[in-house]
C-alpha cells in the first residue's frame, strides 16, 4: 500500500512540475520581466510540493485506516468460515435433523438428517415452510404452527415443540423440534436455525410406562416397591405402595415411604417364610412366600407375596417389586377343605370296608340258597301256587347274587387303578361275549352288523374290554322297541392315536334332557324294568376310565342309543 501511495505522490509531482515548468516557458515567452516570472515558478514549485505532502499525509492515513477495515473484515471471515466449518461438523456428527430458516426469503434449507431419520432423499425435501407444515400431522399442525408464530412474535431467543412429523414412506415420527432466533438491526424476525429430534421410542417408553403405572394403580392385587440398597441389607424401605396394598392392609402412602416392610412383621409371622425372603434379597432371587402379616390396626391376615428384583439398562439392581395378595379366606377355605377331605376319606374307607364286609357276608348265604333251590328244582311241585313262589323267590336270588357280583366288580375296579393290558384282536373278544348272550341273541334274533377289520386289534385289558361289550349289548337287547325289529351296529376304528368303539342300536332310547348328568350313575334307573338294576353303566364307566379311556353318549326317546367310547 506504501508503494501505491508513493507512485500516486510521484505521477502527482511530474505533473504538477510539468504544468508548472511549461506555465513559466509560455509566461517567458509572453512577458519580458524576467525576475517577476522566477518569482512566480519558485512559489509555484513551492505549493506543488506542499501540496504532495499534504497528499501523501492524507494517502497514508487512509492506507492505515484502509488496513484496519482489511484486518478486521479478514478477523470476521475466518470467524465466519470457523462457524461454518464448525457447523458443517455438528451437522454431520449429529444424529439430529438441522433445518436452517431465512424467515424473510421463506426459504429453509435441511441437512444430511432429513434423509437418515425421515427417509427423504436429496431433492424431495422442500425448500419453504409450506411443506415443512404440510408434513406435521393433521392433528399437531395446528397446535404447532400457532405456537411457532406466537413465539416469532414475542421475538423471544428459544422455542421448543413436540409433533409427528411424516416420513417419506408416509408413516409419521414422534419429534422433539429445538429452534433458535435471529433478528436483524431493526429486531425483526430474519432467521431461525433449529434441530429435530426423533423421540419416537422415548414416547412408546412414555406410553407404555403411563400403560404400566395405569395396571399398577388400578390393579386388584396390592404392589410395593422398594429401593434394592438398604443400610441393615436386610429389608429395602420402600418408595411406592399402590391403592390397593392401602384398601388390604389400611397403611396409606405417607404411612410407608421411607419405612422398611418388617413393619408389617408380628408374633405369628412365618420365620421360617421370612428368612426364605431375607435369603432371597441377599442372593438377589425372586422368591414367593405365604405368612401372616398385620395390618395398620394390628389385625392379623394371610397374604401371599412375591419379591422380584428389578435391573437397570446397566444390569445393576436397582429396586424391588413386591406383589401380594389377601389369601385369607383362601386359607380358611383351604382348612374347611381339608376337613372335608379327611372326612370324605374316612367315609369312602368305611364304605368301602361295609362293601366288603356286605359282599362277603351276603356270599355265603346267597351260595347256599342258590344250591337249596338248585336242588328243589329236582322236586316236582304239584302246587301251583308255591310253584310260583319259588319260581319268583328263584328269580330274586338270581337278581341279588348278579347284583353283589356287579358290586364286587366296582369294588376291585376302584380298588385297582393299574390293570394288565395286551394286544386283543377285536373279533375275537366278540365272539366270547357273543357266545356268553348265546341264548339272547336267539330269543330277540336281533340284527347285528360289526363294521370294522376282522384283524383289527387294540392294546387293553381282556376282562374289562369282555364286561364292557356283554353289558351294552345286554342293555341293547332289554331296552329294544317292541314294535320293530332291533338294530345293533358296532363299529371300530383308528386314529390319530386312538381307538374309537361306536355301539348304535334303534331301541326306547333314554331323555338326556331329564337324565344326561345321571346316565353313568350308580343306581340309576331311566326305566320301569324290573330286572334293572342301575349298574350296568355306572360299571362300564368305571371300567373305561380304569383303561384311560373316555365313555359318551347320544339318545332320544324312541329312536335309539349311541355309545362312543375312546381308547
Amino acid at each position: 500500500m506504501k508503494n501505491k501511495t508513493n507512485q500516486i505522490i510521484l505521477i502527482y509531482l511530474v505533473i504538477s512540475l510539468f504544468l508548472a515548468i511549461l506555465c513559466h516557458k509560455l509566461l517567458l515567452y509572453t512577458f519580458n520581466d524576467n525576475q517577476y516570472h522566477y518569482y512566480s515558478f519558485v512559489k509555484d514549485l513551492f505549493f506543488i510540493i506542499s501540496i504532495a505532502f499534504l497528499f501523501k499525509y492524507i494517502l497514508a492515513k487512509n492506507e492505515e485506516r484502509n488496513q484496519d477495515n482489511f484486518d478486521e473484515l479478514k478477523k470476521i471471515n475466518e470467524e465466519i468460515n470457523e462457524s461454518n466449518e464448525k457447523y458443517d461438523i455438528v451437522s454431520k456428527a449429529t444424529s439430529d435433523t438441522i433445518w436452517d430458516w431465512k424467515i424473510q426469503e421463506n426459504c429453509i434449507s435441511w441437512n444430511q438428517g432429513i434423509e437418515n431419520i425421515f427417509g427423504y432423499r436429496p431433492g424431495e425435501a422442500g425448500t419453504t415452510s409450506e411443506w415443512w407444515f404440510n408434513n406435521i400431522h393433521p392433528e399437531d399442525s395446528i397446535k404447532m404452527s400457532v405456537k411457532l408464530y406466537s413465539f416469532l412474535e414475542q421475538k423471544t431467543e428459544k422455542w421448543q415443540d413436540q409433533y409427528r412429523f411424516k416420513c417419506a414412506d408416509g408413516t409419521y415420527k414422534y419429534v422433539l423440534d429445538r429452534g433458535f432466533l435471529l433478528t436483524d438491526t431493526g429486531g425483526k424476525a430474519a432467521r431461525m436455525i433449529g434441530a429435530i429430534q426423533d423421540i419416537s421410542k422415548q414416547k412408546e417408553e412414555e406410553q407404555r410406562l403411563r400403560l404400566l403405572e395405569t395396571v399398577i394403580t388400578e390393579s386388584r392385587d396390592s404392589v410395593i416397591i422398594t429401593r434394592a440398597s438398604s443400610e441393615d441389607h436386610a429389608f429395602p424401605v420402600i418408595v411406592y405402595a399402590n391403592p390397593a396394598f392401602t384398601m388390604m392392609s389400611g397403611y396409606t402412602s405417607e404411612d410407608l415411604i421411607g419405612k422398611s416392610p418388617i413393619i408389617f412383621k408380628g408374633p405369628k409371622s412365618d420365620i421360617s417364610e421370612l428368612k426364605k425372603l431375607v435369603n432371597a434379597i441377599k442372593n438377589k432371587e425372586e422368591s414367593f412366600i405365604e405368612t401372616i402379616s398385620y395390618k395398620k390396626n394390628r389385625e392379623e391376615y394371610w397374604v401371599r407375596l412375591s419379591m422380584i428384583p428389578i435391573y437397570n439398562s446397566e444390569n445393576v439392581l436397582s429396586h424391588w417389586v413386591s406383589i401380594q395378595r389377601d389369601i385369607t379366606e383362601e386359607k380358611k377355605s383351604g382348612k374347611e377343605k381339608e376337613h372335608l377331605i379327611r372326612e370324605l376319606t374316612q367315609n369312602n374307607k368305611d364304605l368301602k370296608q361295609f362293601s366288603y364286609i356286605t359282599s362277603h357276608n351276603l356270599r355265603a348265604p346267597l351260595s347256599n340258597l342258590t344250591g337249596l333251590l338248585r336242588l328243589i328244582d329236582d322236586i316236582k311241585i304239584e302246587d301251583e301256587e308255591l310253584e310260583e313262589l319259588l319260581n319268583g323267590f328263584n328269580k330274586s336270588t338270581q337278581l341279588l347274587n348278579e347284583t353283589i357280583n356287579d358290586l364286587v366288580k366296582v369294588i376291585v375296579i376302584k380298588d385297582n387303578p393299574s390293570i394288565q393290558k395286551e394286544r386283543l384282536v377285536l373279533s375275537e373278544v366278540f365272539e366270547k361275549v357273543f357266545s356268553q348272550l348265546n341264548f339272547q341273541i336267539e330269543s330277540n334274533n336281533p340284527i347285528l352288523k360289526l363294521k370294522f377289520d376282522p384283524e383289527f386289534t387294540l392294546h387293553t385289558n381282556k376282562a374289562y374290554l369282555e364286561s364292557i361289550l356283554l353289558n351294552l349289548l345286554l342293555n341293547a337287547i332289554k331296552y329294544k322297541e317292541h314294535s320293530r325289529k332291533l338294530k345293533i351296529t358296532i363299529t371300530a376304528e383308528f386314529s390319530e392315536g386312538r381307538t374309537k368303539l361306536t355301539f348304535k342300536d334303534n331301541g326306547i332310547g333314554i331323555d338326556l334332557e331329564r337324565n344326561k348328568d345321571k346316565v353313568f350313575g350308580l343306581y340309576q334307573r331311566f326305566h320301569n324294568y324290573p330286572d334293572s338294576k342301575g349298574l350296568g353303566l355306572y360299571l362300564v364307566k368305571s371300567q373305561v376310565d380304569t383303561m384311560g379311556g373316555t365313555i359318551s353318549i347320544k339318545s332320544e326317546v324312541n329312536k335309539g342309543t349311541e355309545f362312543t367310547i375312546l381308547f
